[in-house]
């Protein structure tokens, strides 16, 4: 009994880390990226400029191993142990919270795998220098578009889920009516993140540029 207590504590350590990297600070980064790459809906001369900025930050490396690269391989490894140890029960009892927990634990391997990818193709590979031609190239293929519209749904969903998860964990929403509020605002973020990533690939794919009138 002894050595169940601080295997207990470890884990609820745990749960709750993980809980709170998936918000801060992935969810910020998500944000932030989704933001950066909004300009391409802009103009390409747009895009570029700011991408060129962000190569040109000092202790880069670090910086994004610390706040980007390690909260986001916790969140994904220690995701899949808990997915590995859980049990669902969706088929046999089919309730939407069942659901919901089953397409979480989905989503997040889904958006693992694609984060993986697409660090590995635009940061390594192109030692963290893409221009908006290179990326214009690279959804021109439907294959490449169609892994990062999924890549994009399931990242949206499994934040906006995240956040009702969340809520719910940190004593946020403990009340039926404040967690339904919180899964009403988690729905409207997945959407928000969706609708805005899914405009994106469109932007580079077909040479959108809806806010070109922005510019002077």
């Amino acid at each position: 009994m002894a050595s169940a207590e601080p295997e207990s504590r470890a884990s609820y350590f745990l749960d709750k880390l993980h809980s709170l990297s998936g918000i801060v600070p992935i969810g910020a980064y998500l944000v932030e990226h989704f933001f950066e790459n909004s300009y391409a809906l802009v103009s390409p001369e747009k895009y570029n400029y700011v991408a060129s900025k962000l190569e040109t930050v000092p202790w880069r490396v670090p910086v994004e191993f610390l706040f980007i690269w390690a909260p986001i391989l916790f969140h994904g490894c220690y995701g899949i142990y808990i997915w590995w140890k859980g049990k669902s029960n969706a088929l046999s009892h089919p309730w939407m919270a069942n659901w919901m927990y089953v397409l979480q634990r989905w989503t997040g391997i889904l958006a693992f795998l694609f984060i993986g990818y697409h660090v590995w193709t635009v940061r390594f590979l192109s030692h963290g220098k893409t221009t908006y031609d290179d990326i214009a190239r690279t959804m021109s293929d439907p294959w490449f578009a169609t892994i990062y519209v999924v890549g994009i749904l399931a990242a949206s969903f499994h934040l906006g889920n995240g956040l009702w998860n969340f809520a719910c964990k940190w004593g946020i929403a403990v009340t039926a009516r404040s967690q339904r509020a919180a899964g009403w605002c988690g729905a409207a973020v997945a959407v928000v993140f969706s609708v805005v990533g899914v405009a994106i690939i469109a932007g580079f794919r077909f040479h959108w540029t809806p806010f070109d009138t922005y510019l002077p």
